[in-house]
């Protein structure tokens, strides 16, 4: 006598029940490429994010990969092009093939011509390259002569001159009209290690421990944080090892109050003039990082993906690493894929009560 076997007990679970439909229903972008659905009526299988009609779900099927629907026997729909590229994917490629454009370009290009190489219009290509990056063509541009000429400098057989046309900079009055927003000082202070530049510090106490939040001409270049008030002064004076480090007044002391008072209560917000240095891709990062609001996190893959490179990961910790803008470059917010906490420049233990205070506000 045959054995009957109990169907139901291999048949998948009905696809209102799976934690993927909410997200089906939401058309959510953020889930594309993370699975597929097929729908049986039709034979198709398409993005979450498609725009097609909502099917039943008992005609519904879930499936991890392209290769997986279509071995079941659906076709990708004409609609999303499951198969292809997302729309968000395409534009950070071409995103980054425009940015590696402007690295190599000697003259800052147009608008109009970056725009051309990307395929689309000024208006359209401007807004993609900020949403992507951050920050506009032109800003972008600017920050990449930066790096070239703070590149120039560190050379130490090369002139002044021969930095500044390296760069790309078709007259030395040129470079001089923004150099001041380039390097926060003169080239012959930034290749002299600031010297003659002037920076206002003070170091005040908070629940985390010690604090120094100091300033430049340009706006707040330095917020630390740590168990040794002497090790943070030490720490400024290797940053800046031939400016001047001038002892705050009370009007300083000021900001550095608003600055503790943030830490203690993240609700009260934190807006203060800042002077950002790094390469054009630390920038991107830390930009994208105040981006993140109050109360969340984002992983360091997340944030490759906003700024236009999703293979950077590993390169965006580092510029989070490299931030010397405690609190004001919100680094404490960005975690790795799983949630778990990753290395912080000030220790995990603050990042975790930083964290923490945000979470409640």
């Amino acid at each position: 006598m045959k054995a009957v076997i109990d169907k139901s007990k291999h048949a998948e679970a009905p696809a209102h029940l799976d934690p993927r439909w909410p997200r089906l229903v939401a058309r959510d972008r953020a889930s594309d490429g993370k699975f597929f659905y097929s729908v049986k009526t039709t034979g198709v299988y398409c993005r979450p994010s498609c725009a097609a009609r909502l099917a039943r779900p008992e005609n519904v099927r879930f499936h991890p990969t392209c290769e997986d629907a279509e071995q079941a026997g659906f076709r990708p729909c004409k609609r999303c092009k499951p198969n292809e590229p997302a729309l968000l994917q395409q534009r950070a490629a071409k995103v980054a093939d425009i940015c590696r454009t402007i690295a190599a370009a000697e003259e800052i290009p147009s608008l109009d011509a970056l725009a051309r190489a990307a395929g689309l219009s000024a208006y359209h290509f401007h807004r993609v390259f900020k949403a992507a990056t951050g920050v506009t063509p032109k800003a972008y541009a600017i920050a990449e002569r930066a790096r070239r000429v703070r590149d120039g400098l560190a050379k130490p057989d090369a002139t002044v001159t021969a930095a500044i046309y390296e760069a790309g900079f078709n007259s030395n009055g040129r470079f001089y009209e923004t150099s001041d927003q380039m390097l926060g000082m003169t080239p012959s202070q930034y290749r002299a290690g600031g010297a003659n530049a002037e920076i206002c510090f003070a170091i005040g106490e908070c629940s985390l421990g010690s604090i120094l939040v100091a300033r430049s001409e340009r706006g707040v270049c330095s917020i630390l944080m740590g168990d040794d008030p002497d090790a943070l002064a030490r720490d400024l004076q290797d940053r800046f090892p031939h400016a001047r480090l001038i002892g705050g007044d009370a009007a300083f002391e000021d900001m550095v109050a608003k600055v503790v008072g943030f830490v203690e209560a993240p609700a009260l917000g934190l807006d203060l003039p800042l002077d950002l240095r790094g390469t054009a891709f630390q920038q991107r990062v830390w930009r994208a990082l105040q981006e993140i609001p109050a109360g969340s996190t984002a992983s360091y893959a997340e944030i490759a993906k906003r700024i236009g490179s999703p293979k950077s990961a590993r390169a965006v910790a580092q510029a989070c690493a490299a931030n010397a803008l405690a609190v004001a470059i919100p680094c404490h917010r960005v975690v790795r894929t799983d949630g778990a906490l990753s290395g912080y420049r000030w220790g995990v233990e603050r990042k975790r009560a930083l964290l923490e205070r945000e979470a409640k506000t």
